[in-house]
């Protein structure tokens, strides 16, 4: 790239060559067809930014945009901009949107729409883009389709925040001057994508339909998506073996489940996909219990715990072990950086430090532990924690909750410990400084909830977040590393994958550094 390069001309490639390799393998793109799957947990809301939970990203991404979506290797490609760049003094980012988009209701798309979600909407109902988009100095219009966003200081990462799934464009007449949380959009949302909201009945299905005026001539190819709500993880491997499902996808089928999966002769599986996200999943803790204040403890518990089997015995490799807080798969990971290692005497000779003495049952202290309610597979892992902490003497228990009352209770900071996993959308200061930095304590769940602070980890986030090079911002993570390894603040587990799993006849259904989450115009049916 040049230094007003970033244009994205040429970064429509990876998408032609999807079309590409389907036409040489003899599959030419077929119009028609309803594509079945599945969304598990049911979402409360379909609204981008109201509600940021994994199944809502997933089908919402249909109906909603960005400006620009990511290659596997997250390089940045056209969506509702059809180019961008960046001047010299890397402060302003002009992107020229397409001309022909129209939302759901068939009013134009327009700069006044992207302006209105990147600098109100977003910053208001989501904590992340709160945070990135208060960079912004100056959001102009030179004209209906031309937007130029000035920053306050240059920020590398910036334009990983315009996927979909990051800052949906919303339309401004649906929203301004309404609380956005509670307007009728959110209910019924109306967004620019192939897809438009058509139908909900709750705890059944919902249903997507073909957008006649959708922006690309002839797509979506699909007339129709139907996400079946199947809360029973049996019933749902049952709905893919015999037919009543095409796909599934995240945490859909149970990973104990896919081995089988993998050996069905018309079934794919799939694994990639989630490179944009990379998941880290954890035991998040909460600092505000005495016994969990203490970093001797959270140590103890992270060193009760065997990662490896987890990632084998339960996940059957579906995903890896943690090592530190920032994924593998994420810039700026530092592999000399790991946790120690599982060793259950290492860890009851810490809880013996911090005070906590085996009573005559052999038990030191109790902790409450919300289970995540995402699938089977998370009851069967805090059934494992418990297990495993019962033998350095913790009493972990268990407490049960449906999606909408989990997030609630997390967000209320209304938790001793649970299981939680969030998305690093490629760097670290877009998804792992907002779990860490004292900033960010926020009653607000995916925020610090923990209450977790450190005046240095703050100072490290805040010196990799204002940095120039790729260089100072990674000795500034490298080191930050290493001082959450040491106080474990939350107690990671694995970098996780998520396996899509779909019948031989849906073509292109992972394309993206997205996967999943993409807006599925180029997905279609063979006969």
């Amino acid at each position: 790239m040049t230094r007003r390069g970033l244009m994205a001309a040429t970064a429509a490639a990876p998408v032609l060559m999807c079309v590409a390799d389907a036409r040489a393998q003899g599959i030419a793109p077929r119009r028609g067809g309803t594509l079945t799957t599945i969304l598990q947990p049911e979402p409360p809301v379909l609204q981008i930014g109201v509600n940021n939970q994994g199944p809502t990203l997933i089908a919402a991404g249909k109906i909603f945009q960005g400006l620009i979506k990511f290659s596997p290797k997250l390089e940045p490609m056209p969506e509702l901009a059809e180019s961008w760049s960046l001047s010299d003094d890397k402060l302003t980012y002009t992107f020229k949107l397409r001309q022909n988009v129209k939302f759901h209701d068939g009013r134009p798309m327009t700069a006044e729409d992207v302006i209105f979600s990147v600098t109100k909407f977003h910053p208001e109902v989501a904590p992340r883009a709160r945070a990135i988009f208060s960079r912004i100095d100056k959001a102009e219009a030179p004209d209906a389709h031309t937007v130029a966003l000035t920053l306050k200081a240059p920020f590398e990462p910036f334009l990983l925040m315009f996927d979909v799934t990051a800052c949906a464009i919303v339309p401004k007449h649906l929203f301004d001057g309404q609380d956005f949380r509670t307007a009728p959009a959110v209910q019924r949302p109306i967004g620019t994508g192939p897809f438009k909201f058509a139908e909900w009945q709750r705890g059944n299905f919902i249903r997507l339909e073909r957008f006649e005026d959708y922006w690309k001539p002839g797509q979506p190819y699909l007339d129709a998506i139907i996400y079946r709500i199947v809360p029973d993880s049996q019933s749902r491997r049952l709905a893919l073996e015999t037919g009543q499902v095409m796909m599934t996808a995240a945490g859909d089928i149970e990973p104990f489940d896919v081995p089988a999966m993998r050996a069905r002769p018309n079934l794919e599986v799939w694994t990639d996909g989630w490179e944009y996200f990379s998941p880290l999943s954890w035991i998040e803790t909460n600092h505000r219990v005495p016994a969990l204040a203490d970093v001797r403890v959270r140590q103890a518990i992270s060193r009760a715990i065997n990662r490896d089997f987890i990632a084998q015995r339960l996940w059957f490799g579906v995903g890896k072990p943690a090592t530190n807080p920032i994924a593998s798969t994420t810039r700026f990971h530092d592999a000399n950086v790991k946790l120690p290692g599982f060793d259950p005497r290492a860890a009851a000779q810490l809880l013996d430090a911090a005070g906590l003495r085996a009573n005559a049952q052999g038990v030191r202290t109790t902790i409450k532990h919300l289970v995540l309610p995402y699938g089977e597979i998370w009851t069967r892992l805090s059934e494992y924690l418990r297990q495993s902490l019962r033998q350095v003497g913790i009493n972990l228990e268990l407490e049960s909750t449906d999606a909408g009352s989990w997030a609630r209770r997390i967000g209320a900071w209304e938790y001793e410990t649970s299981i939680n996993f969030v998305y690093q959308f490629g760097d670290p200061t877009l998804g792992v400084e907002r779990t860490y930095v004292s900033s960010n304590i926020q009653k607000v769940t995916f925020t610090n909830t923990g209450g977790y602070s450190n005046p240095r980890v703050d100072a490290l986030f805040a010196t990799a977040r204002e940095a120039q090079t790729a260089e100072e911002r990674r000795a500034a993570f490298s080191e930050v590393q290493k001082i959450l390894v040491e106080e474990v603040p939350q107690i990671w587990l694995m970098e996780m994958a998520f396996p899509t799993i779909h019948d031989k006849k849906v073509q292109n259904p992972v394309q993206l550094g997205t996967g999943v989450h993409a807006s599925y115009d180029d997905v279609f049916l063979t006969a």
